[in-house]
């Protein structure tokens, strides 16, 4: 019996697929992002981001009592139980809005005269790492949503106004968290990170900060090539923005540097990918030099990850630290010896073009055996001049206080 031409093409076909099938199987997946960049020789590093922890650690385990501070300085456990615990906002009632990445949840932390209530404003969304407050209006900025929360002292359980449509954000989750704030000008202010280690990408749509009207109209590119920015804040007596950034991975243990940029001119590009940390040219992007783009107001050492940062606008500490921008760094994952996990000052020369690292907050990083006990993730300067510090690993808020 002889076979029917289709089916003798059908089988053809069943086999040319066999054959094809396991050569497509060995085919290796793709890196994740934060592996990109990494050569040969690093494929086998055990170096990874540090897992974040998603449970609540009970007060009596948080590691206050092992933060040191400058003589006269004291550390207190204001708020805790707020698993991932990151980026902060205070409403015009005082409650504390906190942000967070990976439990994707939005806290409110109220104060009621010596113990603070914390409860959970939203949850199930993704990476709402950004908070801001403006006209008794929180917003809430994930990776794929825009949410303002209106009248949200006297309507706490009210459903948001949701602005996604009208901000147009990106939505690659690598990098895509974002810092909230609304700048002098009345306009809310944000990051967009580079949605990979180091890529080539479109400029005018990642490594940014940008601004919006607060309906998400009008957007304005305030500064390009900054990687990763997740803190920024205005100088005081001078409203020029300063922002911290986060350089690349897997470019060595002390390469390149993390940096805070001063953005004096809108739309300046601040060197990413050519260019970040000291100078220091990136191989696989040389298209445009070190020397083309403005050198960093201070260099916050490598992979130490600064993320929140705010000028002290108080009058209870010392007259010294007044003026200075507070960064908290995260630490470090992409480096063999531990680095940050604490919280540094920055006091900037008369123009605003140097600045002077000094360290503040320390304690939370053991060096003997490369450990850390603490992240601090976030600052903010309280109206009696305390500072807030946020720790993403003990889901909890410090407050930072000076006796004369």
């Amino acid at each position: 019996m002889t076979s029917h031409p289709a089916w003798r093409a059908a089988l053809a076909g069943a086999l040319s697929l066999s054959v094809a099938l396991p050569a497509l199987a060995q085919q290796p997946a793709p890196p994740p992002a934060w592996a990109q960049g990494r050569s040969s020789e690093q494929a086998n590093s055990p170096l990874a981001p540090h897992a974040p922890r998603l449970t609540a650690v009970p007060a009596a385990s948080i590691p206050v009592d092992a933060i040191k501070l400058p003589e006269g300085f004291r550390a207190e456990l204001w708020a805790s139980g707020m698993p991932g615990a990151r980026m902060m906002a205070r409403g015009e009632d005082g409650t504390v809005y906190v942000g967070t990445r990976s439990i994707g949840r939005v806290y409110a932390v109220k104060d009621e005269g010596g113990s603070r209530a914390t409860r959970t404003l939203a949850q199930r969304l993704d990476q709402p790492n950004g908070v801001a407050v403006k006209d008794g209006a929180l917003y809430v900025i994930a990776i794929n949503r825009v949410l303002r929360y209106d009248n949200i002292a006297q309507n706490p359980n009210a459903e948001p106004v949701d602005l996604t449509q009208a901000f147009n954000l990106p939505t690659e989750a690598h990098h895509g968290w974002k810092f909230a704030n609304f700048g002098p000008d009345g306009k809310l202010y944000m990051n967009i990170g580079v949605p990979c280690n180091v890529c080539t990408f479109d400029e005018d749509r990642h490594a940014l900060i940008v601004r919006f009207n607060p309906d998400g109209s009008g957007r304005e590119i305030v500064g390009k090539g900054v990687r990763n920015s997740v803190g920024f804040d205005w100088r005081p007596g001078s409203n020029v923005l300063y922002a911290s950034n986060n350089g690349r991975d897997w470019a060595g243990n002390d390469t390149p540097e993390d940096t805070l940029h001063r953005l004096a001119r809108p739309g300046e590009h601040h060197g990413f990918p050519y260019c970040s940390g000291n100078a220091w040219q990136d191989p696989g992007h040389t298209a445009r030099k070190c020397s083309e783009f403005p050198a960093p107001v201070a260099l916050l050492g490598p992979h130490t990850a600064p993320l929140g940062m705010r000028f002290y606008t108080g009058t209870m500490f010392p007259e010294a630290y007044r003026g200075r921008a507070f960064i908290a760094r995260h630490g470090s994952w992409n480096r063999d010896a531990k680095s940050g996990f604490d919280v540094v000052t920055v006091a900037l020369n008369e123009d605003g073009s140097q600045g002077k690292v000094e360290p503040f907050l320390t304690g939370l990083l053991d060096a003997g055996d490369n450990s850390f006990k603490g992240r601090p993730t976030d600052v903010l300067v309280m109206p009696d001049g305390s500072l807030l510090v946020s720790d993403e690993q003990n889901g909890a808020i410090y407050r930072i206080t000076y006796q004369r």
